[in-house]
């Protein structure tokens, strides 16, 4: 049985989601190629793709899923018999339409048991090649089963240092690993993709799963790790005790986490932990700084607990990089100024990936947010294709600004510039598009004065989805 595990794109990182999988086939005895297409050519592996009995497509985010589906038709012309999974995040919210482009089976939540019962079945019976209704596949959609992992299989995958980096204040580029100490999340945030496939529930890694891939990645030359659970304080003592023991093991290696504002106020007695443990900084999704709107996205977060938790990193000597929805149906014009001056008074314009300034609400099937009465009637149809469902703005003018933001910040990445010039363009095209004599200039002479972006270590890929 030949298995070719393929990822389109995960945010410049060496996908766990094809290495933790890849260790479950091959210790049932199958042949596995993976094949990341960030950074490898599809043309290079037709052999493999042609030889493939099955061939699985994994799907962690919208962009992984808009990729993938561009290529199933290639794949199909390289081998008709091969049968098509998808599996990751993505694939039970956008079965029918995956189906519908000829993928056989699909897989959601924890998938790495369902892959290989998968495996067994294609190898047992030829004939179960064949596209079966979705009613008949005999795989769970989505499990949640409680497994015990195995340690990934990273062979096979691109080098380490192809991927992307951590750009240090010294100018020092440091090698990036990654790797998932849990799944999941306890939240029911209304825009987040987790939610329709977890609903509340979240699954760990074991420890000595995680440390050992920690190792062997350190062995192949990580100086960093990005840990990519969606909240690393789900399960805070067990997230401590790793990072603990890493840090005992590598004193010199550093780590970032993903932590929402909740999580860092509650558990605010482990932020010095994270930082005397090689913490460089911590992503939080804050996506608002308008109650109303924090209040629909059910962020279980504050304008003012934002603040507070800027001003805890702050006295703890920790960093916070903000993550963004910057462009919602109930955010006006003034509202988006609001927030542009918020960053800039709590001095953390260059915490702030520029392409935040321009993230849209994302609504997918089956969001949570299609559950809010005024959601249903300011949707689009559903486009199949984009994967999403449509809306415009009630006001042009923010849709127009949302446009230039995105323009701008593009072009100014593109030339090189630094995140304080960028942040002066955002607030310029902001200010314009207000209403004369609605906004106070701001003072940005204090953000000049700011160290420059070369004094924040930051990730040489961008957040994105």
């Amino acid at each position: 049985m030949n298995v070719v595990l393929v990822s389109t794109y995960e945010l410049g990182r060496q996908p766990f989601g094809l290495a933790s999988p890849a260790a479950w086939l091959r210790q049932e005895g199958y042949s596995v190629t993976c094949l990341d297409l960030s950074l490898q050519r599809f043309e290079g592996k037709a052999e493999s793709l042609a030889a493939a009995d099955l061939i699985a497509f994994y799907l962690p985010m919208h962009t992984a899923t808009r990729l993938a589906s561009g290529l199933f038709s290639r794949v199909r012309k390289l081998n008709p018999k091969t049968h098509l999974c998808c599996y990751g995040l993505y694939a039970p919210v956008n079965e029918d339409y995956l189906r519908s482009l000829g993928v056989g089976t699909i897989l959601g939540g924890e998938f790495e048991e369902g892959l290989v019962s998968l495996a067994r079945r294609l190898g047992s019976h030829s004939a179960s090649r064949r596209l079966l209704p979705a009613s008949e596949q005999p795989e769970p959609r989505i499990s949640l089963a409680k497994q015990k992992f195995l340690v990934p299989d990273r062979s096979g995958l691109p080098d380490l240092d192809r991927y992307a980096a951590v750009q240090m204040p010294s100018g020092e580029l440091r090698t990036v690993g990654y790797t998932e100490a849990s799944r999941g999340c306890k939240h029911l945030c209304r825009h987040c993709p987790i939610v329709p496939v977890y609903n509340g529930a979240f699954r760990i890694v074991q420890r000595d799963v995680v440390l050992e891939d920690v190792r062997r990645q350190v062995d192949a030359g990580a100086m960093h790790i990005t840990f990519g659970d969606p909240d690393f304080f789900n399960g805070p003592t067990h997230a401590v005790k790793i990072v603990e023991a890493l840090h005992a093991e590598f004193p010199e290696l550093s780590y970032d986490v993903t932590i929402k504002v909740e999580h860092l106020l509650k558990h605010r007695e482990h932020l010095p932990v994270l930082r005397d443990t090689g913490c460089l900084f911590v992503t939080c999704a804050v996506e608002s700084v308008d109650d109303d709107v924090l209040e629909i996205l059910e962020k279980h977060h504050t304008r003012a607990d934002f603040v507070e938790a800027v001003l805890l990193f702050r006295r703890v000597g920790l960093r916070m990089n903000p993550t963004l929805v910057a462009f919602t149906p109930w955010i006006s014009v003034e509202g988006y100024v609001e927030l542009l001056r918020l960053l800039a008074e709590l001095q953390i314009v260059e915490n702030v990936a520029p392409i935040q300034y321009a993230i849209r609400l994302l609504i997918p099937e089956s969001s949570k947010l299609l559950e809010v009465p005024e959601v249903r009637e300011l949707v689009g149809e559903y486009d199949r294709e984009m994967l999403y469902y449509p809306w415009v703005h009630p006001d042009p003018r923010v849709d127009q600004l949302h446009q230039d933001v995105l323009n701008a910040v593009q072009r100014s990445q593109a030339r090189g510039e630094g995140r304080t010039q960028i942040f002066e363009r955002v607030w310029k095209l902001a200010s314009e598009a207000c209403e004369e004599g609605t906004v106070q200039e701001l003072q940005l002479g204090g953000l000049l004065a700011m160290p420059s972006r070369a004094t924040v270590p930051y990730l040489t890929e961008p957040w994105y989805c």
